[in-house]
């Protein structure tokens, strides 16, 4: 692990929480949150993606690490930095829209499960990527448009967010929040690492990367 790998992390997830804050704040914005995040995202994956893999998401890390995929002291350092740069996010948000209205936050069960489905496809997804299924020069296109599909399985009963750091940042922050992309991403990670087993294992710091964080 590299300080610049943890800067990446808290970098990205400040632009990725900004850029979800600046589309729900702004009436009349002509690009709806989820294409805002899936576009977001697409970007840092191949800006940031070569330093620190750009998970960009505490449920996500957590799941990357479950199968063996980061180190428990750079999943440590990279939830931290994840929740710092959205807390960031939300600091500037308070700012630049002082008089945002506030979301409605569910803390229904079911508001859990549909934030679960979401986050299981999401970090499949990156899973697929990070064990080289997708080829390297559309690593942006799919991991962005899964997370609009994502967030579209989930927005059914819930916000739709998907990543408990953005949770906070947007000021939607519940325990199903929490427990749904955590438990959700534990089970795409899990069943991309029964899919396509230990052949996959690749270097913890990104696709084709290279190198460690």
């Amino acid at each position: 692990m590299t300080p610049r790998a943890v800067a990446a992390e808290m970098l990205g997830a400040f632009a990725l929480t900004l850029s979800v804050s600046i589309s729900i704040h702004n009436p009349g914005f002509p690009i709806p949150p989820p294409a805002m995040a899936g576009l977001t995202l697409g970007l840092l994956v191949h800006l940031l993606g070569p330093v620190s893999g750009c998970l960009l998401n505490p449920a996500v890390t957590i799941g990357v690490w479950s199968v063996g995929k980061l180190e428990a002291p750079v999943a440590g350092a990279f939830v931290a930095a994840q929740f710092a740069g959205a807390g960031f996010a939300l600091a500037l948000g308070r700012l630049l829209f002082p008089r945002a209205l506030p979301l409605l936050v569910d803390g229904s069960v079911m508001t859990g499960v549909a934030e679960l489905l979401g986050a299981a496809l999401l970090t499949f997804t990156i899973a697929a990527v990070f064990m080289d299924r997708i080829p390297s020069r559309l690593t942006g296109a799919v991991i962005g448009t899964a997370l609009v599909v994502a967030i579209s399985w989930a927005a059914h009963r819930s916000n739709g967010v998907l990543n408990p750091a953005v949770a906070l940042g947007i000021g939607s922050l519940s325990w199903p929040y929490v427990w749904g992309p955590v438990l959700g991403a534990l089970a795409g990670a899990w069943l991309a690492k029964c899919m396509w087993g230990p052949s996959g294992t690749v270097e913890a710091s990104g696709p084709r990367s290279g190198r460690r964080p």
